[in-house]
C-alpha cells in the first residue's frame, strides 16, 4: 500500500512541477497520453481492476466516439445475455413440467411402488431437483448477476474515460488547500462531531430486525471460536472508538462463506466468515468494517426505512428468498446453504434496511476512509477489497457483495479524493502477522463448519443419491412407461 501512496504522491509532484513549467507540461502530456485508434483495446483494459485502470487511464486516450461505441455494444451484449437466460429459464421450466407429467404417468401404473417404479421415481426426482437448482442459479444470474456484472463494466469504462481529468482536478484542489471545503472535512474532530443525531433511537429497530431474522431462519449461526471472535471484535471495536458512533457496537461473526458484511440499525454489525477468508490484508478487512460502521453512524437505514416497518421488510425478504432459492417449497436460505455453503443474505435483504443507496454509499465510503485512517490503517483498504471481488469469476462469489455495495464511477473518484485530502501518516497498517494467522486458522476451521452446516437438519428435501451437479439425464436413464392398468 505504501507503494500506491508513493505513486499517488509522485503523480501530485509531477502535476505541481508541470504547473510551474509550460515546457515540461507539454513534454509530459506528449510522453504520457498515447492516442489509441483501435477501440477494441478498451475491452482488454476493462478486464483490469479499478486501481489498475486508474493507473493506466492517464497513459492512453480514446475518442468520445470510441467510448460511445463501446458503451452501446456493452448494452447490446447485456440485453443478449439476459434474453439467453430468459430462454434458458423457459426451457428448464418446460423440462420440469415434463417431469411432473412423467410422475403422473408413473402414478397411474400402480397404487404402490414396485422396486422398478421406485427406481424410476428416484431418477425423475433427481432430475427435477437438479433442474430446479439450475433454474434458481439462472434466475439469480438474470435478476442480479448480469446486471451487477455490467454495472461494474460501465463503471470501469467511465473510470477509464473520466479519471485523467478527475485526477488532475484532485491534484489542483490539494495544491490550492481546498481540503476544508468538503463535507465532513473536520477529521481532527472524529468522535466529537455529530454526523446524524439520535443514533440511540435505532437500537430498538436493530434488535427487532435481528430477532425476526433469526425467527425467519435468515440468520446463520455465529462462530464460537474464542480466538477468532476475539480478534474480529478487537478490530471492529478499535474502529468504532475511532469513529463517530455514539451507540455500543455489537459484533457477530457468522458461519457463512458468503463474502459480505452488513450493519443493521443501532450498531449491530454482522460479518460473514467468508469476508475474512477473502480479504488479503488486515487493512482490507478493516476497510469493510469501517464502511459498515459508517452506515450506522449516518443512520442510513433509518432514513430509508421511514415508510416501512422492520417486520414487513423481514417478511418480504423471507418470501423473496423462499421463492428465488427454493421455488417456494422449503425454508429460507436452504438452497444456498446446501449449494454454496452460505445463506445468500446479500441477495435478499432489503437495501432499505441496510441503508444502501448511491448517495449513502458515497457518504459511507468517505466516512469509512476517515475511520480506517483514524484507526491507523491504510485508507485504501476498502478500495483494494472492492477490486478483489470485482476480479472474481462467476456470479455466485461476487453478486451478493456488489448488490449491497454497488460499483459506480464516483465511488472510486470520491474515495481517491478523500484519501488525497487526508494527512499522510508516518506509518499506516497494511497487514499484520496476526491477521494472517487468524485467517489460516479460520481456513482450517471452515472445512469443519461447512460439514456441520450441510449435515444439520433442514426443510430442504435431500433426495437419496442425488448430488448437486449436472442437470443432464442420459436418454437411457429416462423411465419408460407402459399403459396404465385397467
Amino acid at each position: 500500500m505504501l507503494r500506491k501512496l508513493a505513486h499517488l504522491t509522485l503523480c501530485l509532484l509531477v502535476l505541481n512541477t508541470a504547473a510551474q513549467s509550460a515546457t515540461q507540461n507539454s513534454a509530459t502530456r506528449a510522453s504520457v497520453a498515447t492516442i489509441v485508434s483501435d477501440a477494441s483495446s478498451i475491452d482488454a483494459l476493462l478486464t483490469k481492476s479499478f486501481l489498475e485502470i486508474s493507473g493506466v487511464a492517464p497513459t492512453v486516450r480514446f475518442t468520445s466516439q470510441q467510448y460511445e461505441q463501446t458503451r452501446k455494444r456493452m448494452e447490446s451484449q447485456e440485453k443478449t445475455r439476459k434474453d439467453e437466460l430468459k430462454a434458458t429459464i423457459k426451457s428448464i421450466d418446460d423440462e420440469i413440467k415434463q417431469g411432473e407429467r412423467d410422475l403422473k404417468k408413473l402414478n397411474e401404473q400402480s397404487s404402490f411402488d414396485t422396486d422398478e417404479i421406485a427406481q424410476q421415481r428416484n431418477v425423475i426426482h433427481c432430475t427435477m431437483q437438479r433442474l430446479r437448482t439450475k433454474q434458481a442459479d439462472t434466475r439469480i444470474a438474470l435478476e442480479t448477476g448480469v446486471p451487477i456484472e455490467y454495472e461494474n463494466l460501465y463503471a470501469k469504462l467511465e473510470l477509464l474515460e473520466k479519471w485523467p481529468a478527475a485526477r488532475m482536478e484532485i491534484a489542483r484542489q490539494v495544491e490550492r488547500g481546498q481540503a476544508r471545503q468538503r463535507r465532513w472535512s473536520d477529521v481532527e474532530d472524529i468522535g466529537f462531531r455529530t454526523i446524524a443525531k439520535n443514533q440511540e433511537d435505532d437500537i430498538k429497530d436493530g434488535q427487532e430486525a435481528v430477532q425476526q431474522m433469526k425467527q425467519s431462519g435468515l440468520m446463520p449461526k455465529a462462530i464460537e471460536d474464542a480466538e477468532i471472535t476475539e480478534y474480529v471484535h478487537r478490530i471492529a471495536q478499535n474502529i468504532a472508538r475511532n469513529s463517530d458512533l455514539k451507540v455500543p457496537l455489537n459484533v457477530t461473526l457468522l458461519n457463512s462463506n458468503e463474502i459480505n458484511a452488513f450493519a443493521l440499525p443501532g450498531g449491530f454489525l454482522f460479518i460473514n466468515h467468508g469476508l475474512l477468508l477473502e480479504a488479503e490484508s488486515e487493512s482490507q478487512f478493516a476497510g469493510v468494517i469501517a464502511h459498515e460502521i459508517s452506515h450506522n453512524v449516518a443512520r442510513h437505514g433509518h432514513s430509508l426505512m421511514k415508510r416501512a416497518t422492520i417486520s414487513s421488510v423481514i417478511y418480504q425478504a423471507a418470501q423473496i428468498g423462499a421463492l428465488i432459492f427454493t421455488g417456494g417449497a422449503v425454508g429460507i436460505g436452504a438452497y444456498y446453504a446446501l449449494q454454496y455453503g452460505f445463506q445468500g443474505l446479500g441477495l435478499i435483504l432489503s437495501l432499505q434496511l441496510l441503508g444502501v443507496s448511491r448517495d449513502y454509499e458515497l457518504e459511507a465510503d468517505q466516512l469509512g476512509v476517515q475511520y480506517a485512517w483514524k484507526s491507523g490503517y491504510d485508507p485504501e483498504g476498502f478500495i483494494d477489497f472492492f477490486d478483489i471481488i470485482a476480479k472474481k469469476e462467476g456470479y455466485v462469489a461476487k453478486t451478493s457483495f456488489f448488490r449491497t455495495h454497488p460499483a459506480f464511477y464516483n465511488r472510486i473518484v470520491e474515495s481517491s479524493r478523500e484519501i488525497a485530502f487526508l494527512a499522510q501518516a508516518d506509518q499506516s497498517i497494511e497487514n499484520t502477522a496476526e491477521f494472517d494467522r487468524i485467517r489460516d486458522k479460520l481456513k482450517k476451521l471452515s472445512t469443519d463448519l461447512d460439514k456441520e452446516e450441510k449435515n444439520r437438519p433442514t426443510l430442504y428435501k435431500r433426495i437419496p443419491g442425488c448430488e448437486p451437479g449436472s442437470t443432464q439425464t442420459p436418454p437411457e436413464a429416462r423411465p419408460q412407461f407402459r399403459e396404465a392398468r385397467p
